[in-house]
């Protein structure tokens, strides 16, 4: 309600101001200014506010403040200065009234019907005003030179001001949309890294069954012996179990949410691609590097698993990011290459050592240290590995044809285009 009365207020108060931005075109005290343009403008901007009430405050807030600058000025009696800015009111009233009956907020989607409706509504206000101004004493004869004033500025004021709701409206969804994109890659970041929990997460539970195997296996033995308490390993047994129990549970509710937000998340290669980009645009800055990225897609495709490639790629494009020291340049690529999508990443970074390209996959390997001297933890690219390799895939180290390191992901696309399992 308060938002709604101030922008009530300030209408009304634009209107008086800018009406005073005139010109007198027939000798008289009628005037043409850009005050109806803008109280025009405020009635389709704002539709929150009521159209017929907004026209009667108005008008009368005109006439009082006319007259209020008229005695102010010493330029005329109070009276006649009524009945010189009283058809100004009516004016506005009319407008008000035949933007309320003709409907025309309905019919914002097409621009040329609002701007021929609103030329006929400042075309009809302003007749009115002349006849009101007829029976008030004024000798002002309407005539077809002043009919085609009318029309002419009419719809001149009338354009003008649905050209300038349309430019603001444009404007306005451009910011919303991209508001959208970018609130879009944040959660599907986010999912990416739930992903990854839930990737490892199976491959521990995995792990966890075959230690309590292993551990009641154990427990069997012991029970034959006489020398040693089975009930230490039943007790591992039992406490392993529980952990599993607890991350089955866990597994079922991050499965949910990773289902319920892949139903309907379906990006193409390009968008994807364009994601990681962006992303690590954003993490360089963050680091004060000055790097400049390329990105060049030839794949015109759509998947299900936006996450698992973000994963992958976010995670060899993040690395070429660390490993360029303060500038530098990394190029990201896909194409089709028969039966497979193969990614390449490239950088302007040191490179790997031929000598440890065989480690590179292995957990805890890391060529990354902090500035305190302590190691990454060496499980990025592992992570990415067990991935690629979830879809029968490869990822490998090559050259590329300026014999520098690059990184190529291999998958086969039947692999990648296929419906998710249910």
């Amino acid at each position: 309600m308060r938002e709604r009365l101030l922008i009530f207020v300030i209408l009304m108060l634009a209107t008086a101001l800018f009406g005073e931005m005139k010109v007198n075109p027939f000798g008289s005290f009628f005037r043409f200014s850009l005050g109806s343009a803008v109280f025009f403008f405020g009635l389709i901007w704002f539709q929150s506010i009521p159209i017929l009430l907004t026209g009667f405050c108005t008008g009368l807030f005109i006439m009082g403040f006319r007259i209020a600058i008229d005695m102010l000025m010493g330029q005329a009696l109070w009276f006649d200065s009524l009945l010189t800015h009283l058809p100004a009111a009516f004016y506005y009233f009319s407008f008000a009234l035949f933007v309320h009956v003709t409907r025309i907020l309905q019919y914002m989607e097409f621009p040329i019907r609002v701007g021929l409706l609103g030329a006929a509504i400042d075309f009809a206000s302003n007749i009115i005003e002349l006849l009101i101004r007829q029976l008030l004493g004024e000798s002002l004869v309407i005539t077809r030179e002043i009919i085609f004033m009318l029309l002419l500025f009419g719809t001149f004021r009338s354009f003008c001001v649905v050209g300038l709701y349309n430019i603001l409206k444009i404007q306005q969804i451009r910011t919303f949309g991209e508001a959208r994109r970018q609130e879009l890659e944040r959660l599907v970041m986010i999912n990416t890294s739930l992903y990854e929990e839930m990737f490892y997460l199976r491959k521990s539970m995995s792990h966890m069954e075959e230690i309590t195997r292993k551990s009641y296996e154990l427990y069997m033995q012991l029970m034959e012996s006489e020398k040693v308490e089975p009930s230490t390993a039943l007790y591992i047994a039992e406490h392993v179990h529980e952990v599993k129990k607890d991350s089955q549970r866990i597994l079922a509710g991050l499965s949910k949410l990773m289902k319920q937000e892949q139903l309907n998340l379906r990006l193409p290669i390009t968008e994807l691609c364009g994601m990681v980009i962006r992303a690590n645009q954003k993490y360089a800055e963050l680091l004060g590097k000055s790097i400049r990225f390329s990105e060049e897609c030839s794949v015109n495709l759509s998947t299900n698993h936006v996450y698992a490639l973000l994963s992958v790629l976010n995670n060899l494009v993040s690395n070429a990011v660390e490993a360029i020291s303060s500038s530098g340049w990394i190029g990201l690529r896909a194409e089709l290459d028969q039966e497979e999508i193969v990614f390449y990443v490239t950088d302007s970074g040191p490179g790997i050592p031929k000598e440890d390209w065989d480690w590179v996959f292995q957990p805890g390997f890391t060529t990354k240290y902090d500035e305190n001297g302590n190691p990454s933890t060496g499980i990025g690219l592992t992570h990415a590995q067990e991935i690629v390799q979830s879809f029968k895939g490869r990822i490998q180290l090559t050259y590329d044809e300026y014999n520098r390191t690059q990184f190529q992901v291999r998958i086969p696309a039947d692999q990648l285009f296929r419906k998710e399992a249910t």
